[in-house]
This record gives C-alpha cells, sequence and structure tokens, in this order.
C-alpha cells in the first residue's frame, strides 16, 4: 500500500457535502503535519489546508474557509476532511500530503511536500 491514500471523491450537486479521508500505512500521523491540495483542470495544483501535529489546521485558499473542516483521528491513522456546501469551483483533484510536525507560516507550496497521496477526484455539477 502507498503510504497516503485518499478516498471519498465523488460527483455531487452544488450545495452538497463529502467526506474525505487520508489513510497513512507505515508511519504514524500523529508526528507530521498534513496538508490538503487540490487541482482543477488546466490549473495549477494549489495548497488549501494545513493542519499540523497539534491538530491546529490553517487555511490559506479564502474561498474553503468556513467550508472545508479538518480532523485527526489517531486510532485509525487517518485525517478527514469535510467538505460542505460545494460549488461547481471546488471541482478537481484532491490530494493529501505529509510534511513536517508543522505548517507554514506564509504560504502554502509543493516544496513542504514529502510525501504525496495519489489523489482523488471531486467533480459538482448539476
Amino acid at each position: 500500500q502507498p503510504p497516503l491514500v485518499e478516498s471519498g471523491g465523488d460527483v455531487v450537486q452544488p450545495g452538497g457535502s463529502l467526506r474525505l479521508s487520508c489513510v497513512a500505512s507505515g508511519f504514524s500521523l500523529d508526528a507530521h503535519a498534513i496538508g490538503w491540495f487540490r487541482q482543477a483542470p488546466g490549473k495549477e495544483r494549489e495548497g488549501m489546508l494545513c493542519t499540523d501535529k497539534q491538530g491546529e489546521t490553517t487555511a490559506f485558499v479564502d474561498s474553503v474557509k468556513g467550508r472545508f473542516i479538518v480532523s485527526r483521528d489517531s486510532a485509525k491513522n487517518t485525517v478527514t476532511l469535510q467538505m460542505n456546501s460545494l460549488k461547481s469551483d471546488d471541482t478537481g483533484v484532491y490530494y493529501c500530503a505529509r510534511g513536517g510536525p508543522w505548517c507554514p507560516s506564509f504560504g502554502f507550496t509543493r516544496a513542504w511536500v514529502d510525501y504525496w497521496g495519489l489523489g482523488t477526484q471531486v467533480t459538482v455539477s448539476s
């Protein structure tokens, strides 16, 4: 199994919700910050959210603030992303990613990542 596996992507209507999971294998998520990135069709991959090893989350994309919620389940070695009030602009491939124990203070780029998940497709369409 890959070190990180995302699941939960689906096709939903605008206003709907999805819950994505990121399951780690071979290491403990408790020692790491975990980021969530997404890549819309034809656009660059962008870092949306980062949750540090203590569970504090920073949002780097204003459009997801208040709609996307990150949580940890240490027993299952899993980080989840609850996405609410989904919009068509949320469509894309969503990735979880492992970094060090802490999140960056400014900006959130691919350089921070040492392992990527394989991605899961989210499509928001009526």
